[in-house]
């Protein structure tokens, strides 16, 4: 199970991601705000700021929007969730 270990603030819509495989990244999020309509009030920097890891670890935004942290590993990585291909 992957899990979304730490996640810090870069610049613009990028954020620094841990997990607990050991390995992380920076990944851009611009192309999923702009294609969720729920992801909209994000496209303010103030509220993209505004993350946390929610109880699961799920990244998270008080206006609801969430992103699972599979789909964030396999962006970051570029490696493939076996389960999730099933």
């Amino acid at each position: 199970m992957i899990e979304l270990r730490e996640a810090k603030y870069q610049e613009g819509y990028k954020l620094w991601l841990s997990f607990n495989t050991g390995e992380s990244g920076v990944i851009d999020l611009t192309d999923l705000l702009h294609k969720y309509k729920a992801a909209t009030p994000l496209l303010d920097i103030n509220e993209f700021k505004k993350f946390y890891l929610d109880e699961w670890p799920t990244l998270a935004w008080p206006c609801g929007f969430d992103l699972a942290p599979e789909s964030l590993y396999e962006r970051v990585t570029g490696k493939r969730v076996e389960w999730l291909a099933n």
